[in-house]
């Protein structure tokens, strides 16, 4: 089987359409059609039949396609890893959430500069869902993502992610509020009738605080987005509503942090490489430095 054959079937069952291959690979959708049904005779079974005016994969291939990850992940590994001992260089590119390139990336970023100057970070922050996209298209190297242990990330097959570290989430509200104890449910219950904020570029927070609130059995009333904590804090010290907050960081004067717990709200960060990829040697020395980083973190009795 060709592998380009193979690559254009997994993009495929990515994205969806032969369009959006064809797009996303700069071919033609002729040429998707084409080695596709190429390479169908060359697997001898059907791959792709029509659904509407759009394509679907067979069940074979779907199976093809879940094969393709393991296959194409195991070529790249090969064509990276050409000589594990050489002194790493390159550029890692790098999409991450704020707090992950503060807290755990410019460490990084430090000890690179000190201890192996050939190899640079290219950083771009991201939410998890434009870090994921941008890895998917191999625009980026690496990914630092996070979820909350009550809005679980879907696993995909084609990347690989490992814990960095965790930290708890409180709810913030003016400083004058009172704080009712409790679960979090009892917390959210005081706050019924506020406003609520969540992010403006990821839904993760919003799953968590409607979740909490089904709890306490009422529906929040979202009426502001926002990407920035800063600004999150901003709203509140306004008196426009309430909404989540790392437990962990110093706040504005005038915002209180209400915990939460039964259950607790535990945001959970990651890297995350395409499948095969971590063995390039600039990439595993960034996640080796990440991992040290982390495992001091774990050690800092500050942090506990």
């Amino acid at each position: 089987m060709d592998l380009r054959r193979l690559r254009l079937l997994r993009e495929l069952a990515r994205l969806g359409s032969m369009r959006e291959v064809a797009e996303d690979l700069g071919v033609t959708t002729s040429t998707v059609s084409q080695q596709l049904a190429v390479l169908s005779r060359e697997v001898g079974a059907a791959l792709i039949e029509p659904q509407g005016r759009r394509v679907r994969l067979t069940p074979a291939g779907r199976r093809l396609a879940e094969h393709a990850v393991t296959i194409l992940a195991a070529v790249d590994a090969a064509r990276l890893d050409l000589d594990p001992a050489a002194e790493p260089a390159g550029t890692v590119r790098v999409a991450g959430f704020a707090t992950a390139v503060r807290r755990s990336l410019l460490p990084v970023a430090a000890d690179l500069a000190a201890r192996h100057p050939r190899v640079r970070l290219r950083i771009h922050e991201h939410e998890p869902a434009e870090a994921y996209a941008l890895l998917a298209a191999d625009d980026v190297d690496l990914a630092l993502t996070y979820d909350y242990h009550l809005a679980p990330a879907p696993p995909d097959r084609s990347m690989e992610a490992v814990r960095l570290w965790s930290t708890a989430w409180s709810l913030g509200v003016p400083a004058h509020a009172p704080d009712p104890g409790g679960s979090a449910a009892d917390v959210f219950a005081r706050f019924r009738e506020h406003d609520w904020i969540v992010n403006s570029r990821n839904t993760a927070d919003e799953v968590v605080v409607r979740a909490v609130a089904a709890m306490a059995g009422f529906e929040p009333r979202v009426e502001h987005r926002a990407d920035s904590l800063e600004l999150v804090q901003d709203l509140i010290v306004a008196g426009l509503g309430v909404g989540l907050l790392p437990s962990d960081q110093p706040t504005l004067p005038g915002v209180r942090l209400l915990p939460l717990t039964g259950p607790g709200v535990v945001l959970r960060s990651y890297a995350v490489t395409r499948r095969g990829r971590a063995a390039w040697a600039p990439l595993a020395l960034v996640l080796a430095l990440l991992h040290a980083s982390t495992d001091a973190d774990r050690r800092d009795p500050a942090d506990s």
